[in-house]
């Protein structure tokens, strides 16, 4: 009585397309999260293995930085702690967890 007859049929037919309208305005979100995780997830999740194994494998005379930014090299290996010479006559004892990074004996400095 109140709505005509034309607007009834066309409210009908766009019910019809509500599943194809309801992903097209999700595609733009699910495509952000995809170009979000090539970008940013996966090479941070990659970082972070290469840190991992390096961690792992740190052995005497390799050079250190912590997460707080003390340089040594290491002069003892053990489970969780390692051993850091921050200076001549200076060493501390430096949980694993906590290297930021691990340089090899004898590599080359990053700023050469």
């Amino acid at each position: 009585m109140f709505i005509s007859p034309a607007y009834a049929q066309t409210a009908t037919g766009a019910s019809s397309q509500g599943g194809l309208a309801g992903f097209l305005s999700l595609a733009p979100l699910i495509l952000v999260f995809i170009v979000f995780y090539f970008l940013m997830i996966r090479p941070q999740q990659r970082r972070m293995k290469s840190l991992q194994s390096a961690i792992a494998a740190v052995k005497k005379g390799d050079t250190v930085v912590t997460a707080g930014g003390l340089v040594g090299k290491v002069t003892k290996v053990e489970d969780q702690f390692v051993e850091v010479e921050i200076a001549a006559n200076t060493r501390v004892r430096v949980v694993k967890a906590t290297l930021a990074e691990v340089t090899a004996l004898g590599a080359k400095p990053a700023n050469d």
